[in-house]
């Protein structure tokens, strides 16, 4: 399996390679050469394998189409010691939650920092520390978050071996459980970096410091951030473990809804169903900051700039720069990298946005990719969540309430519909409290977490101020 970059570089590199490298060198994003295809027998295959082996086991057959240079013995003992009931709290890993008849949630956030993103992120530490081992070399991690990849990248990279992590997030903007699970951890290897702006200046200065070839190599500069293919990839195999259960058998079609602001998590739906996972839809819910849905309307991406990002009650998905939108619109262009160039590197840069709405390509969105889409305020996060809560007795946090609202005018009579959980209610206590009069549960091992000590530096949005912090750090 060969990787090719979205722009239009034709130089082909393998799994390792753009595993520690992040974009590509001329600014794209890495994307597999042909998406393998599942038939008949290999679906059914596959739900056997999951059914009698285990997550780990599904991970391994998932994983194993798209990297040939990891031997399979050593991959398949990754999978087995990221995705253990030890790490994830249940045998089943991603449990399915079922809200009504056809109506579930998909357990993602029972993982060490308690949101989705430890699905893929615990994954990536493994192999990052396998990789640098074999190569006897070093990594130094740029990251941006929103919220919720800081603290999975932290707690999945902290103490590993040739791993440090320089974690950018928009200063003030977090919930404080946010903050508290990043800034307490006092490894010598994490470094937090509160920037003064909003998530997406946190992504630009990745993305420059990234594109400084010169810069990433000396310093050996890799991501985790959902630009990294590998991150992307661990999470497909939850969709087919989220299909198998509620799926009776491989003719069913099922939809699945989710909350998204980057687009990384809904993205690796989208591979899931160019490989022949029998998915009806694939929903995107947006909170007020409604790029995304935008799109699917109109065929506008039109980004907005800090002043008209509107700080939210989901606020991991206060964003509006979907950095990985460009593999979408690469395969929606028929994969023609030059095109896609010339949308996100001329065309945004020059005036911000661009428009497929004459396109013949953008009611493929919808009609051959399956793409539908929906926004949900303040005002309906709270009564999703005392609705759900009420109704069901579960408690759901502020992303996920995004997802349901917008999952439920999306519902087709006969297809189940899947809502992907986004993290543990206790990350947003606050709007926990607005909403029901009450606290969410706190697990033990995050008590009193907002009043340790903190390690965290406050800089301006200055992207050379960020690499003089890289070079201070890096002997």
């Amino acid at each position: 399996m060969n990787y090719l970059s979205t722009r239009g570089g034709d130089t082909p590199r393998k799994f390792c390679d753009i595993l520690l490298e992040g974009l590509a060198p001329d600014g794209g994003l890495y994307l597999p050469a042909s998406y393998p295809q599942l038939g008949a027998d290999e679906l059914a295959r596959l739900r056997r394998v999951h059914a009698e082996q285990g997550y780990a086991a599904l991970a391994f057959e998932i994983l194993s189409l798209f990297i040939d240079d990891i031997p399979a013995a050593d991959l398949r003992a990754l999978c087995e010691k990221t995705y253990t009931a030890e790490t994830f709290g249940t045998p089943e890993i991603v449990p399915l939650k079922k809200l009504s008849d056809g109506f579930y949630l998909e357990a993602l956030s029972n993982g060490p920092t308690l949101a989705f993103k430890d699905m893929a992120m615990q994954l990536l530490g493994n192999l990052f520390e396998y990789e640098l081992a074999r190569r006897g070399e070093q990594l130094n991690i740029l990251g941006a978050t929103s919220g919720d990849t800081g603290s999975a990248a932290e707690y999945a990279m902290r103490g590993k071996q040739g791993i440090r992590v320089f974690m950018l997030s928009p200063h003030g903007r977090m919930s404080a459980f946010q903050q508290a699970q990043m800034f307490s951890l006092q490894d010598e290897n994490i470094h937090n970096i509160a920037i003064e702006g909003v998530f997406d200046d946190c992504q630009d200065i990745v993305k420059a410091v990234s594109n400084d070839l010169e810069f990433k190599r000396r310093y050996k500069i890799g991501t985790v951030n959902s630009i990294n293919w590998a991150r992307l990839l661990a999470q497909v195999v939850y969709y087919f473990a989220g299909y198998f259960q509620a799926a009776r058998g491989n003719a069913e079609k099922v939809s699945f809804t989710v909350p998204s602001g980057n687009f990384g998590n809904v993205c690796a739906g989208h591979v899931a169903r160019q490989m022949g996972l029998p998915i009806e839809q694939l929903v995107v819910a947006t909170n007020e900051n409604d790029v995304l849905d935008e799109f699917f309307r109109t065929g506008v991406y039109r980004v907005r700039g800090a002043a008209d990002t509107h700080e939210t009650s989901s606020p991991s998905m206060d964003i509006s720069k979907a950095s990985n939108f460009e593999r979408f619109v690469f395969d929606l262009l028929g994969r023609d990298g030059m095109r896609t160039r010339a949308l996100f590197h001329n065309a945004l840069q020059q005036r911000g946005q661009f428009d497929l709405g004459d396109d013949p390509a953008f009611e493929q969105a919808r009609q051959r990719f399956g793409f539908v889409s929906g926004t949900s305020t303040h005002a309906d996060r709270l009564a999703t969540i005392r609705e759900v809560y009420e109704k069901h007795g579960v408690m759901i946090d502020t992303h996920t309430a995004d997802g349901v609202k917008v999952a439920r005018e999306h519902v087709q009579p006969g297809v189940p519909m899947i809502v992907l959980e986004t993290a543990l209610p206790i990350k947003f206590a606050v709007t926990i409290r607005e909403a029901l009069g009450r606290d969410p549960e706190r697990p033990a091992k995050f008590e009193g977490i907002e009043d340790l000590p903190r390690r965290v530096r406050v800089l301006p949005a200055d992207v050379a101020q960020v690499k003089q912090l890289i070079v201070q750090e890096c002997p």
